[in-house]
């Protein structure tokens, strides 16, 4: 029998013009994959969180702008770009936190504009084929970007940790986040691989319980000790001394090191802060936003009411009329986080310092 683990989150299927993803609101219960083909499936995958995760995000929406290009119509460059803009601003519009989204995206872009003016400069004419056989590269290279990516904050994180040690994570920042390894899960795949012997926690993560339908389901099918708590439950497990590390991912860092995450992080790091345990976010770097200075200028989700009175329940739980708080994220404070883990090392206090210097040294 497959393991979840077995299946790609987010795959191209160039011959029958699609991307294919698991539908990950049906999971654990049912494995399904489903083909995306149109702007509107597209965009409703990403909103309804069928397709989820930061890093999964942007590679689902570089394999879209290439697959809405693809059998473009358009006979001049000046039409081809128009299009491209107009799907692009389309697909941004499903999620506005997660910042891979927009990142993807405006790679692609770029990298079709950037074409183009070489192609002038060696004295070619528009090749719309030539344009897509590159979109279709690309999208595939952030694909394989994000598998490289993950692997390296893995063994980042790794370096962390120590045999034995309890960990708890908040939300999914798995595989099913990424196509492989995940981001916060990262160090403790590579650590179950070598013998850690980790015993991992799980926060459920309401309203939409990523944490209890997928970290604890992925985690579990690999074979790694894993718990699962309501989110209530994870000031008790620090105290009892359980927790020696807290891994999480994010949907954006700010360039002062502030990072939005899943609704629910920032009160596990303010926890964390009080029982001195290391709060660490993994991040790669396409998530750091050098253009969003401050966790305040992050734009966050608000979501429908009916995920916190109505889903998950045979019956309406909660009064018909009352009011409902559902935002998708919070942002935890840059002076509750111990570090954040990239692909190119471990980020130390004062952040803005260590973001500015990475991104120099890694041009």
């Amino acid at each position: 029998m497959k393991s979840i683990l077995d299946y790609e989150t987010v795959a191209l299927a160039d011959e029958r013009d699609a991307i294919v993803i698991i539908d990950q609101t049906l999971l654990p219960g049912q494995t399904k994959l489903i083909d995306l083909k149109t702007g509107e499936e597209i965009w409703n995958a990403i909103y309804l969180l069928q397709v989820r995760g930061a890093p999964a995000i942007g590679v689902c929406a570089g394999f879209g702008i290439y697959i809405l290009m693809k059998h473009s119509k358009a006979s001049s460059e000046e039409e081809f770009l128009s299009e491209l803009k107009k799907n692009k601003d389309y697909l941004n519009s499903s999620r506005p936190t997660a910042v891979n989204l927009s990142w993807a995206l405006e790679r692609m872009e770029h990298k079709v504009i950037s074409f183009i003016e070489e192609e002038k400069r060696a004295g070619r004419s528009f090749d719309k084929e030539a344009v897509i056989k590159v979109m279709h590269d690309e999208s595939e290279a952030i694909k394989a970007e994000d598998i490289d990516v993950c692997r390296r904050i893995g063994e980042n994180g790794l370096t962390l940790l120590k045999k034995g040690d309890g960990i708890l994570t908040h939300c999914n920042a798995g595989q099913l986040a990424t196509c492989k390894y995940g981001t916060a899960t990262a160090p403790i795949y590579l650590g179950h691989e070598r013998g850690y012997d980790f015993h991992v926690y799980c926060d459920e993560t309401r309203p939409l319980l990523q944490g209890a339908r997928l970290t604890a389901y992925e985690l579990h099918s690999a074979g790694i000790d894993t718990t699962l708590i309501c989110d209530n439950m994870s000031a008790s497990i620090m105290k009892a001394g359980k927790i020696q590390a807290i891994f999480v991912g994010c949907d954006r860092v700010a360039a002062n090191g502030d990072a939005a995450n899943k609704i629910g992080t920032s009160v596990v790091a303010t926890v964390a802060k009080h029982y001195g345990i290391p709060f660490y976010v993994c991040a790669p770097t396409s998530t750091i936003d050098m253009n969003t200075f401050t966790g305040d200028d992050i734009v966050i989700e608000q979501r429908k009411p009916e995920e916190v009175t109505d889903m998950w329940y045979k019956e309406r739980m909660a009064p018909e009329g009352v009011k409902v708080y559902n935002p998708a994220f919070d942002v935890t404070d840059n002076s509750l986080i111990s570090g954040i883990v990239t692909e190119y090392g471990v980020l130390r206090a004062p952040y803005d310092k260590a973001i500015k210097e990475m991104f120099e040294q890694n041009k």
